[in-house]
């Protein structure tokens, strides 16, 4: 029974694939239909952000979907290339490739593994918790600022011109320069494209509704927009002969299966890929549990995100085995997904079927889509994902949390994104050392008639003569041990008169062996003093691991059960 419920722990379809019914069967291949159709055009249009060839996008939506299925813990999460990690891919082989050091296809692959590697290897060490290092300000911003950067780096297909950069400015510099060479077909396709998929996102329910059709064939609508573009456009392409006028097309692509192989590369590139695989890896999980947990809310399953860790790991590796790129789960699909009635992860694995389907005997007719209709596509996916009121949000609420923000916002905007999100961790981690190792501490006083204690600046309360409650709201660790002594000591100074002071310690989680010695260090203080020190309302785990320690056995005063206890006792008022 034991070694059962351990499989099913790492193989999450042990859980689901015994009771596999045909209605879950019916329910799976609907949702599978809807997303192959949205994945498509998704795909394709991924790899023309990362710089790949189209195929590529293809490929990374094949074998991960049936890996994660069979890994993942979320049973309507759809993986596959996404705008953040497509751009982030783009920015880790753009100066490879422009040296020469290593080819794009390639280099994509081994990202894809080597983010795999990482995302699994944390999954079996269970560190999940990671992902909490990366706050929310600070991912909000990222995302925002790589949703500009994106759109800017686009509208140079739009347009039909040539023009580069990294970020925000070198693009929109570059793009600025060349405006004069507008190419008019391209912006045609691209322009045209681009309208009618704001049109659909916007406006479509609306006047489809007025129309009398029902609300789930209106959303199926709305969500097939970008895959009719694609079809429209990419029969203009064929019949018009656009790309004899000038626009630029996806061209051929190999037709067939990607066949599965190791990424060539020597050891130099892994090196210099592995900073970028990390931040890949990790951006991609905190993206994918975030959707996963969102969506499992509603129907009230649970993720698990060290089991999501070995889940995009697998699909990850197997991304960069069959030529594909990094992938994560995806937002706008996955919605689609849970949307469209998907029940089990196996609505994935179908999908992935319909894309190999797609590459298998469509290829020759992608050869025809203007690589404007991608772009289109992008812009609109991606628009949404500015979040300025997240912005504004974290500004009226902390100034401290929005300088992480600002900080990681400008770099992703002007410098590159792996500066901007590895800046923002860092100042995130910074701020909460900072704030953790300056607790706020109380002296807190007895509510009248109540066994409850409040601050003494907030409230009306009662004091215990030459007696100070100290409640410390804070949890004891090497960077906040010393504020605790010297907040103790310039007590002491300000109360001549003390007999005792009581730590109320109903904040305190932890304390660590630094924090240990701190508090050994004030009990021989207080002591040579004349004082003794309490504690109260200490919680079971911490009393644990205090119990053996030198700082009960030496310490003057006692262990109250409560703060009122300790008032009762010290104030000689029994009947309090």
């Amino acid at each position: 029974m034991i070694r059962a419920v351990t499989l099913q722990r790492y193989l999450p379809f042990l859980q689901w694939l015994p009771g596999y019914n045909r209605g879950q069967a019916a329910a799976d291949l609907v949702a599978a239909g809807i997303v192959t159709f949205m994945l498509i055009p998704q795909s394709l249009a991924y790899a023309l952000l990362a710089g790949l060839p189209a195929q590529v996008g293809l490929y990374a939506s094949i074998l991960p979907l049936v890996l994660y299925a069979l890994f993942g813990s979320s049973r309507t999460l759809s993986v596959g290339p996404v705008a953040v990690i497509s751009l982030m891919t783009a920015a880790a082989l753009g100066p490879l490739a422009e040296a020469g050091v290593a080819d794009p296809v390639t280099g994509a692959a081994l990202l894809a593994v080597m983010s795999g590697l990482i995302l699994f290897l944390m999954g079996v060490l269970r560190l999940g918790f990671l992902a909490n290092f990366l706050s929310h300000p600070v991912v909000s911003g990222f995302i925002s600022a790589s949703a500009l950067v994106i759109i800017v780096s686009q509208l140079r297909h739009i347009f039909g011109i040539s023009a580069s950069g990294h970020n925000l400015l070198d693009s929109g510099i570059s793009l600025l320069i060349s405006l004069s060479d507008v190419h008019l077909p391209t912006l045609f396709v691209g322009g045209g494209t681009l309208l009618f998929l704001i049109f659909a996102r916007q406006w479509l329910n609306p006047v489809l509704e007025s129309l009398g059709c029902p609300g789930p064939l209106r959303s199926v609508a709305v969500r097939l927009a970008p895959l009719f573009a694609l079809l429209v456009t990419t029969l203009l392409g064929w019949s018009l002969a656009l790309g004899d006028q000038g626009v630029a097309l996806v061209g051929e692509i190999p037709a067939g299966l990607p066949s599965l192989a190791w990424p060539a590369g020597d050891p130099g590139l892994w090196r210099q890929l592995s900073g970028s695989a990390l931040l890949i890896a990790i951006v991609g999980f905190v993206e994918s549990v975030s959707i996963g947990q969102t969506l499992g809310a509603k129907r009230r399953q649970r993720i698990d995100p060290n089991q999501e860790l070995l889940g995009l790991g697998a699909a990850n590796i197997g991304a960069g085995l069959s030529g594909g790129m990094p992938v994560t789960g995806g937002f706008s699909r996955s919605v689609v997904n849970y949307d469209a009635g998907a029940r089990t992860p196996a609505a994935g694995a179908f999908a992935a079927a319909g894309i190999a389907l797609a590459t298998l005997y469509f290829t020759p007719a992608i050869a025809w889509l203007p690589k404007a209709t991608l772009a289109a596509t992008i812009i609109v996916a991606v628009a949404p994902l500015a979040d300025l009121a997240s912005i504004r949000d974290t500004w009226l609420y902390s100034r401290a949390d929005f300088g992480a923000m600002l900080a990681t916002i400008v770099l992703t905007l002007f410098y590159t994104v792996e500066a901007g999100i590895v800046t923002g961790v860092l100042l995130s981690l910074g701020l909460f050392l900072y704030r953790t190792s300056r607790p706020h501490s109380a002296i807190v006083g007895r509510v009248p008639g109540t066994e409850h204690f409040r601050n003494v600046e907030r409230h009306q309360v009662e004091l215990c003569e030459r007696t100070v409650f100290l409640r410390i709201d804070e949890s004891l660790y090497f960077a906040n041990a010393r504020f605790l002594e010297e907040t103790v000591l310039e007590l002491l100074s300000r109360n001549p008169d003390l007999t005792d002071l009581v730590l109320v310690c109903t904040s305190v989680n932890h304390i660590d062996a630094s924090a240990l010695d701190s508090l050994e260090a004030i009990n021989g203080r207080l002591q040579e003093a004349g004082v003794r020190l309490h504690l109260s309302d200490v919680k079971g785990p911490v009393m644990d691991r205090l119990r053996d320690t030198d700082l009960l056995k030496q310490l003057s005063g006692q262990v109250f059960l409560s703060a009122y206890q300790a008032w009762v006792r010290l104030s000689g008022n029994e009947s309090a």
